[in-house]
């Protein structure tokens, strides 16, 4: 049975409306990647559950905001709302108190550090190291992932320094969206400097892409596959525009099958890292179509699958599993198994 027949028997897209010509090039590829194994992430930065996977009742994968909900940039796409579901730990004494309490109470395997920008696309997280410090120190197992907006090479080397496993940033390829819809008065070069900053350690570093950055536009997403390309990342995460968060009527929501295109066009561009989708993307049948087209193109790995995503793996015969971490971290296990729950008991 070809690829577009077998969606229409997974219960969760019998209603979906697949582009029949970007399904085609898909399972056209697809032995490029076959037998390619797919990891669906579900952190618990928010409740998740699905009617294939369930999320995990334990905190062991926060993320905390060093600004809480304060961001100086409010950029059109998002204005400061991805950071409202963080834990507020706004002074390295609260950040250290939390996460020495989770890991007591809730089994903590690690966090995500983040917090909003000041106006140049910077966050201050100096005053953080001794705490990251202390904590590798005393959990050395602890993994810890950052965000680490825009930097040079001295700061990406104190962040090394502190013990942080896994640095991440946006790659924006256009200037148009840097400064229409960033608000930022920086060239697209400052951020491929920032990631040849940040591989120049030992970190793994994951770069992210947002499909439609430009108000739902593709719009410097080929360009920002070049800077990525240039340089030795541990993987890319993609994620898509969410105009939920912006202001009315700004954006428009990307179309499947552009979002589709993207993803093959990154799995080509990039065979030989992990390619990932994120946390963000539009939600209800956008999304499962989305997913699917992951599934399909590839894709390494899918943070909170849609329903339906599991099936399609199995539809194409390509093996999963399940881990309740940020999809940027791999907290161990075996990628070859089928699907399961690493929530701590």
């Amino acid at each position: 049975m070809d690829w577009l027949n077998a969606m229409g028997d997974i219960e969760p897209l019998e209603d979906a409306e697949f582009d029949a010509t970007l399904v085609r090039d898909l399972e056209h590829v697809a032995p490029n990647h076959s037998g390619r194994p797919i990891r669906f992430s579900t952190p618990t930065f928010k409740e998740y559950s699905s009617d294939e996977l369930q999320g995990c009742g334990k905190n062991s994968f926060p993320a905390f905001s060093i600004t809480a909900g304060a961001c100086a940039l409010m950029c059109d796409h998002c204005q400061a709302k991805i950071l409202e579901p963080m834990i507020p730990a706004t002074t390295p004494e609260m950040l250290e108190q939390k996460v020495r309490d989770l890991i007591v109470l809730q089994n903590l395997q690690g966090f995500l550090l983040s917090g909003g920008s000041n106006r140049r696309n910077e966050i201050k997280y100096e005053k953080y190291y001794p705490v990251i410090e202390r904590l590798k120190h005393d959990f050395p197992d602890l993994k810890i992932a950052i965000h680490s907006a825009l930097l040079d090479e001295p700061r990406a080397r104190m962040m090394e320094s502190a013990g942080v496993d896994t640095a991440m940033m946006d790659v924006i390829g256009s200037q148009d969206t840097i400064r229409d819809v960033y608000h930022l008065d920086r060239p697209v070069e400052d951020f491929e400097a920032t990631l040849a900053a940040l591989c120049t350690t030992s970190m793994e570093v994951v770069p992210h892409i947002v499909v439609g950055l430009h108000y739902g536009q593709i719009l410097g997403e080929s360009n920002a596959f070049d800077i990525v390309s240039r340089h030795g990342i541990h993987s890319l995460v993609l994620v898509v525009i969410m105009p939920f968060y912006a202001k009315s009527g700004t954006f428009i929501t990307p179309e499947t099958r552009d979002v589709g295109r993207i993803f093959l066009e990154a799995r080509q561009r990039i065979p030989d890292r992990q390619v990932l989708l994120g946390c963000a993307r539009p939600p209800g049948m956008h999304k499962r179509i989305t997913d699917a087209y992951a599934v399909m193109a590839g894709l390494d790995g899918i943070a909170f699958p849609a329903d339906g995503a599991v099936a399609v793996a199995e539809a194409i015969g390509r093996p999963s599993h399940q881990e309740h971490a940020c999809c940027s971290i791999k907290l161990g296990g075996n990628a070859q198994t089928r699907v399961r729950s690493a929530c701590a008991a």
